[in-house]
């Protein structure tokens, strides 16, 4: 039997385990507690269960015994077929046809359903909807001046508070969900307010704001939520504004984010929508502010000064009066959104042919994990003469990195296209997408956890299904394919809230000196294909010890040498024409549509092709390139080989 297969039947017993032991030994709850010792403390209880729980399924016995005493617990799956010779009395266990395991009933048709939420959220009843919306010319960077404004937070001692909102439950980790969120609905909003008196909004999918504080009738301090069941990670913020007044300057700090950088120092400006501008005059998200600052605050004790804060001041005019106008640190693009798109491309005479939507798993809140299988498809003469290989692209791991799901539409958009070179790529490969690998964490509006507390992105050697049900079945899907028809390329989308531009993290071929470099061909390609936007010196191949619970890193042990992390800027880029300018929603899109034409490139079987990125590898290791600071080369004569 195949190891990975041997790990799947394992999970089955690790299951059963798990529910007749629930009372003595509970693994799948996150720690119930924001004391750094006590988690450290549960934390090691823990890994102590989990050890003890491993030994019992994998046990050190001669081979053939594992199986054979697996069988004899009596299990019970839908997944698990088992064979027995009656001549050699010997019992085969194997697992169902994979498409058992990754689909859907063909007449369920994979249906979508409602977000559903952490039974103690309270949700507006009204679906928040945005336009799509492209500026004439590209937005350009704030340019510092030196001195701007950094006042201190004053908090609610110095002023009102007329919002207040943080999801509350008596136990602080994830217990239940429903559809909707909270059957109680109360007000968030604490004074009673006046005619001058702005008012506030978040309570709506992937909204993200916990307190504002009227400190005068032009200046507010706003508080951030933590992700949910967590005491940290206050960075994305999206929020609703009412009764707003034309022509007249607020100002706006938010004092309690968690990261010691950001682009707002580099000329980043938040966003802005205005409900109005966009029914009168089409005008959807356009980049607002002025006299912006990103600072720490100063500590007045030692927990401060442990765990410090920084603040995001700007001030902001708004273009209507009485108008309602969001506020995001980027593009959002939610749950709701990604159901809509997904259901058009299935009702879609045409693509539907060569894209199917399948169930990849539920979240632990229920919500459904989607994967998109896009290629042309085969005779049965034609899957007997090449195997395509499989390109795996995932999304939306970490939720407040929107910039990726613009991305994926981009790839979405391409792959599903009619151009030739979308054909060719369907009928050379097997693409595999998981458009949101954390539904629960992009619908609650946290920034980079699920609702387990932990960042999904380190969770990759986990062997506990039930607590990271898409990292793990994302995984298993992979091995899958590896056996089957081998994986040419993975790529996992994220963005990046302290670096300019488009890049992508890699693994160094060390282990092997014939493939030195092989890593760094494809995105020096892709950089020479979008050289306004894709840094190839920003590019980085070393493996860090904090990383290898990556998806990239995880896959790259696989087997899978082309394995990539690509990170967009929230900001925009410092290259060429467009140097100092904001990236658009057009601009992230636009992204995935040159990863595939790149991707096209990189595997064309053509001599010439082929010379060219041997040539590449030359000039790479002549030039010095490393893993820490890849070495930019001309590629005149891949120019070239693109026009003709």
């Amino acid at each position: 039997m195949l190891w990975w297969k041997q790990l799947e039947c394992a999970q089955e017993n690790a299951a059963m385990f798990e529910r007749e032991e629930q009372r003595e030994c509970t693994l799948t709850l996150p720690l119930p507690t924001r004391d750094p010792v006590l988690q450290d403390n549960l934390l090691i209880a823990n890994l102590e269960q989990v050890k003890t729980l491993q030994a019992s399924l994998f046990p050190i016995c001669n081979k053939g015994t594992f199986i054979s005493n697996f069988l004899q617990n009596n299990i019970k799956t839908n997944q698990l077929e088992v064979n027995t010779d009656a001549r050699t009395f010997r019992t085969t266990a194997k697992l169902k046809d994979p498409r058992d395991l990754f689909a859907l009933p063909k007449e369920l048709d994979c249906p979508q359903q409602a977000a559903r939420w952490p039974s103690e959220c309270q949700v507006v009843e009204e679906r928040i909807r945005h336009i799509t919306w492209t500026s004439a010319a590209p937005e350009p960077y704030y340019v510092p001046t030196g001195k701007e404004l950094r006042p201190q937070p004053v908090g609610e001692d110095a002023g009102t508070v007329i919002f207040q909102y943080y999801p509350m439950s008596a136990v602080n980790y994830f217990s239940r969900s429903t559809v909707g969120g909270s059957r109680m609905f109360l007000s968030a909003c604490t004074s009673s307010g006046g005619d001058d008196e702005l008012r506030f909004e978040s309570r709506f999918e992937s909204g993200n704001l916990a307190k504002a504080v009227r400190i005068t009738s032009a200046y507010y301090e706003l508080q951030l939520r933590t992700d949910l069941y967590t005491n940290r990670h206050m960075q994305w913020f999206y929020f609703r504004v009412t009764n707003t007044k034309k022509q007249m300057m607020y100002r706006f700090s938010i004092v309690n984010l968690s990261k010691a950088e950001s682009l707002y120092n580099e000329g980043m400006r938040p966003l802005l929508y205005s409900t109005k501008d966009a029914q009168l005059h089409s005008i959807g998200w356009r980049r607002c502010g002025d006299n912006i600052a990103y600072y720490k605050n100063d500590t007045m004790c030692e927990e401060e000064e442990q765990f410090p804060s920084y603040t995001l001041t700007f001030n902001i005019e708004f273009p209507h009066t009485d108008d309602a106008v969001y506020i995001a640190h980027c593009y959002p693009y939610t749950y709701s959104d990604l159901q809509e798109y997904l259901s058009r491309l299935q009702a879609h005479p045409v693509k539907s042919t060569y894209s199917k939507l399948r169930l990849l798993c539920r979240t632990l809140a229920g919500n459904n994990v989607y994967y998109l299988t896009i290629t042309a498809p085969q005779s049965p003469n034609e899957v007997e003469q090449k195997k395509k290989k499989a390109v795996i692209i995932t999304a939306r791991v970490h939720p407040g990195e929107t910039p990726s799901s613009w991305m994926m539409k981009g790839f979405m958009d391409y792959l599903t296209g009619d151009t030739n070179q979308a054909r060719e790529l369907r009928e050379k490969f097997i693409f595999k997408l998981v458009p949101m690998l954390n539904p629960d964490g992009v619908i609650v509006g946290n920034n980079r956890c699920s609702l387990t507390g932990k960042d999904l992105n380190r969770q990759y050697r986990t062997v506990i299904r039930e607590t990271y049900p898409p990292v793990w079945h994302t995984k298993v899907m992979i091995r899958r394919l590896q056996e089957e028809c081998g994986v040419a390329m993975y790529v996992d989308l994220h963005a990046h809230s302290r670096k300019h531009n488009v890049f992508i993290y890699g693994c160094e071929s060390r282990r092997n000196s014939d493939r030195r470099l092989q890593e760094q061909v494809f995105p020096l390609m892709l950089h020479k294909n979008a050289a306004d936007k894709f840094s190839f010196e920003n590019c980085k191949f070393r493996i860090q010890r904090s990383k290898e619970g990556t998806g990239r890193v995880v896959v790259w042990m696989l087997g899978v040498s082309n394995s990539y992390t690509m990170e967009a800027s929230f900001g925009g880029t410092e290259l060429g024409s467009r140097m100092s300018t904001h990236f658009s929603v057009q601009d992230y899109e636009s992204l995935g549509r040159t990863f595939c034409e790149t991707l096209l490139d990189f595997y064309d079987e053509d001599p010439s092709k082929e010379r060219l990125r041997s040539k590449i590898v030359t000039r790479l290791l002549k030039e010095g390139s490393n893993a820490d600071e890849p070495t930019n080369i001309d590629l005149s004569d891949y120019s070239r080989c693109l026009l003709s």
